[in-house]
């Protein structure tokens, strides 16, 4: 579903989703990091689902939305490219793809029903 995204990398655009939970991840240096998971995630302009999933870091300007499940918020995201899957060189073992993420969330707002 992301590949749509692939022709409007680099773009700034608006988005809304449905929050869904919280989770945890391990960030590069080893240590325990907050993060969000959003679901339905649409492009306002289009009006299309550009993915059914989106994680982001659990940031202060998350946090001061006072987020519960179920809540909608929109916010501006860029677009960008990125690699995921799989490798190990010693096996000759390489399942590496191209995927698209929203990056950067800014001007976020909680949508009152």
């Amino acid at each position: 579903m992301r590949k749509e995204l692939a022709a409007q990398a680099e773009e700034r655009k608006t988005f809304r989703a449905v929050f869904s939970r919280f989770g945890k991840k391990t960030n590069y240096k080893g240590y325990s990091e907050d993060t969000l998971l959003l679901t339905q995630v649409v492009d306002v302009a289009l009006k299309q689902v550009v993915s059914d999933h989106v994680w982001f870091t659990f940031s202060k300007a998350f946090e001061d939305l006072a987020l519960k499940p179920g809540d909608v918020i929109e916010f501006n995201a860029r677009i960008k490219a990125y690699q995921k899957g799989y490798v190990n060189k010693r096996l000759g073992y390489h399942k590496k793809t191209e995927d698209y993420k929203l990056s950067h969330p800014t001007q976020l707002k909680k949508l009152v029903d």
